[in-house]
């Protein structure tokens, strides 16, 4: 009965420890004005893969918890991007910027990037 339990132990551990490594935390710079910007990112994040999403008005950070199996960081870039905010490495498009409330409506550093 013992061993039994030794096992389980172990197992449990051992499982637990793949779980915990495989989930990420990341901050990420987003582009953003007012609490409308942060329900839009937000939402824009309540995906399958990702654990929480919460982005500051003042800083402009997001801080983004996900499952790194189940998606990758550019994925999650993607996602803000296609809701309309900037990010450090990936630009909205103009067609999506320029559907934000004027409110919402951000100084751009760089319309380049896609």
């Amino acid at each position: 009965m013992n061993s039994l339990r030794s096992l389980l132990v172990v197992g449990l551990t051992i499982l637990g420890s793949a779980v915990f490594a495989q989930s990420k935390t990341e901050k990420i710079n987003v582009s953003g004005n007012c609490g409308m910007c942060k329900k839009r990112i937000e939402t824009a994040l309540k995906i399958d893969g990702v654990n929480t999403a919460v982005w500051d008005v003042k800083s402009k950070i997001l801080t983004v918890s996900y499952d790194s199996t189940k998606i990758t960081t550019e994925s999650i870039l993607q996602k803000v991007a296609a809701a309309g905010h900037d990010t450090q490495k990936v630009t909205a498009k103009q067609e999506n910027y320029s559907k934000l409330p004027s409110c919402c409506q951000y100084d751009r550093k760089s319309t380049d990037k896609k």
